[in-house]
């Protein structure tokens, strides 16, 4: 999204604060929203039910609902929370740092408000779907041991702490955006937030009983695999959407998307083959959200060849923060949030400069000073904010459940529910 902006000499905030002067200049073009609003809904599609069901599948049955129930209830609150405080803060009228709360509850949106060549509605409406799948992203980090009323209250602060302020950073004309760095579709928003956040409430909740031992194989890898899917397909809204247009550029993204998808699966195959002699469908899927993780801050200004390079790089290198932090330092990141999408997102963030190269294919953006900046200050807020908000929440409602409810499972001890009866 920036690097559209700026080439068309466009400033974020005057895409997306309400009722400016570039609002009103703007001339509404039907394929540019009809394209948006078909990204929106791949959007939510990854959320629900592609995120639900990747995760859902990978942890032992007794869990299953209750991975289902906080990514379902996740998406009614962030929706909520971002159309109360969220949009505003992240695409007001920046000071650099934040959009402030001028525009809460919407309270500039009219039938009329334009950003850029699309409805305004169509804008945010595209934009609280980022807002919805991100904080679920964490979700897949602490799986079978946490309360479920901490979750739902870490999700609407942390949103409004640390996803709305970083926003307004990259896309929102602060003062990342100003710097000049490359985040197309989220590589830093989305993932490297994500992913630095999930590996704090690691750290503040704890590992599971029995960790590593006694942990069973997913439960469902078919799931898996049709959860992984559905994130395929619904990343070509994510990316390609990104572009906020129908044109070749969004082309160019869901080219890229799908080329570096296919990397990494492939390389995660292969990496399975000569480590274990077999491939697994699990490992499969992963390795295509490793690829899509990676790609999304640069899947507008690669081209081909810069596309399948880092594909392969995220599939190698989440590969090995896999072992490294789940196998050989037996952290308990329990679905590889933090080595999928905080090392896939902060990989493609650094070596966008140079996979963007004119002599790849690409458009030859970024600047990795700048893209190395941006990624150490998204790191140290979203590490900083993500310990401030959990640590009041583990003082005073406690992060995790009990031994008893833990051993049981969540689905019965928390919802009352079983996935699979008699």
């Amino acid at each position: 999204m920036s690097h559209l902006l700026s080439r068309l000499g466009i400033a974020g905030t005057a895409l997306a604060m309400p009722g400016t002067a570039f609002a009103q200049d703007a001339t509404l073009n039907s394929g540019d929203t009809a394209w948006i609003i078909t990204a929106t809904a791949l959007v939510l599609f990854m959320s629900l039910p592609g995120l639900a069901l990747f995760y859902g599948g990978l942890v032992r049955a007794k869990n299953f609902l209750s991975v289902l129930m906080k990514v379902y209830a996740i998406a009614a609150l962030a929706s909520i929370v971002w159309v109360v405080a969220g949009y505003s803060i992240a695409f007001g009228d920046s000071n650099g740092w934040w959009g402030g709360l001028n525009n809460m509850f919407l309270g500039n949106l009219t039938r009329e408000s334009m950003s850029g060549t699309i409805p305004e509605v169509v804008f945010l409406a595209f934009q609280m779907t980022f807002a919805v799948i991100t904080p679920a992203l964490i979700v897949g980090a602490f799986v079978e041991r946490v309360k479920f009323l901490p979750v739902m209250i870490f999700t609407a602060l942390w949103i409004l702490v640390v996803y709305a302020p970083v926003t307004n950073w990259i896309w929102g004309g602060g003062w990342l955006a100003d710097k000049g760095l490359v985040d197309f579709a989220g590589g830093l928003v989305v993932h490297a937030t994500a992913g630095i956040s999930a590996l704090v409430y690691v750290f503040m909740l704890g590992k599971r009983k029995g960790f590593p031992q006694d942990i069973s194989v997913p439960h469902r890898p078919a799931v898996v695999m049709i959860g992984a899917s559905m994130l395929w397909v619904g990343w070509f809204g994510f990316n390609g959407g990104s572009q906020l247009a129908a044109d070749g550029g969004a082309g160019y993204a869901l080219l890229s998307t799908h080329l570096a998808a296919s990397m990494g699966t492939l390389s995660w195959i292969v990496l399975e083959a000569i480590q274990n002699k077999k491939a697994t469908l699990v490992g499969a899927a992963t390795g295509t959200i490793a690829g899509l993780a990676t790609v999304t801050p640069a899947a507008g200004v690669l081209g081909p060849m810069g596309a399948m390079i880092i594909g392969l790089l995220g599939g190698v290198i989440c590969y090995a923060a896999v072992s490294l932090i789940r196998v050989k330092l037996k952290i308990d990141d329990s679905l590889d949030v933090f080595a999928v999408h905080g090392v896939g997102g902060m990989l493609g963030i650094l070596t966008l400069p140079f996979l963007s190269a004119a002599a790849l294919g690409g458009t030859g953006d970024g600047d990795f000073m700048v893209q190395l900046i941006g990624t150490l200050a998204v790191v140290a807020w979203s590490a900083i904010a993500s310990v401030v908000i959990l640590g009041i929440l583990k003082a005073t409602l406690g992060l995790r459940v009990n031994d008893e409810q833990e051993s049981e499972g969540l689905d019965f001890s928390l919802h009352g529910e079983s996935a699979y009866n008699d």
